[in-house]
């Protein structure tokens, strides 16, 4: 190999170096906003008695973000107390094969806006587990994340105390 070929290569591969360190590091920081974004991807979850708990972390952002299932396959939940029903993204509700029903008119901080209705059969958030409650399919809604509203958070019990939300069923 000549001097000239040397140095490319060399050239080569500090370039690839550095390429697979700012790899590294996206991966690495990826992981830490997600787990800044959701805390509660790890459900803290107890029984009381014979009561059910489920105890929430706000995130960064000031919301209470969880993992959670609908029809057992996996979501990402934001409690919202102030809407009326689960609502689920137009390409959320298309991966869990849900079916639009009739239109419902929602009045948002938006202004109005048009859903469909539509049935759970299961919706869970850590220990806790709700059959047959009613959520909305929202097309106008980015991203994936779910808002669990009062058809869920209606049938649970929940209390706030600093930076914690506890739900109890």
């Amino acid at each position: 190999m000549s001097e000239r070929q040397q140095r490319k290569f060399g050239r080569n591969m500090f370039w690839l170096m550095w390429l697979v360190l700012l790899g590294l590091l996206t991966l690495f920081f990826s992981k830490v906003l997600d787990r800044q974004y959701n805390p509660n991807q790890n459900l803290a979850q107890r029984m009381v008695g014979k009561a059910q708990e489920v105890v929430l972390v706000r995130n960064k952002y000031g919301h209470y973000v969880a993992s959670g299932l609908i029809n057992q396959q996996p979501v990402v939940f934001m409690l919202d107390t102030g809407a009326s029903d689960i609502s689920i993204p137009q390409s959320t509700a298309q991966r869990l094969g849900l079916k639009r029903g009739r239109p419902v008119v929602y009045q948002t901080a938006n202004g109005q806006v048009i859903n469909y209705a539509t049935r759970l059969g299961s919706v869970t958030l850590g220990n806790l587990t709700l059959q047959d409650v009613s959520a909305s399919i929202n097309p106008n809604m980015s991203g994936d994340d779910v808002l669990l509203g009062m058809s869920f958070l209606k049938h649970v019990e929940f209390s706030q105390k600093g930076n914690t939300l506890t739900l109890r069923r």
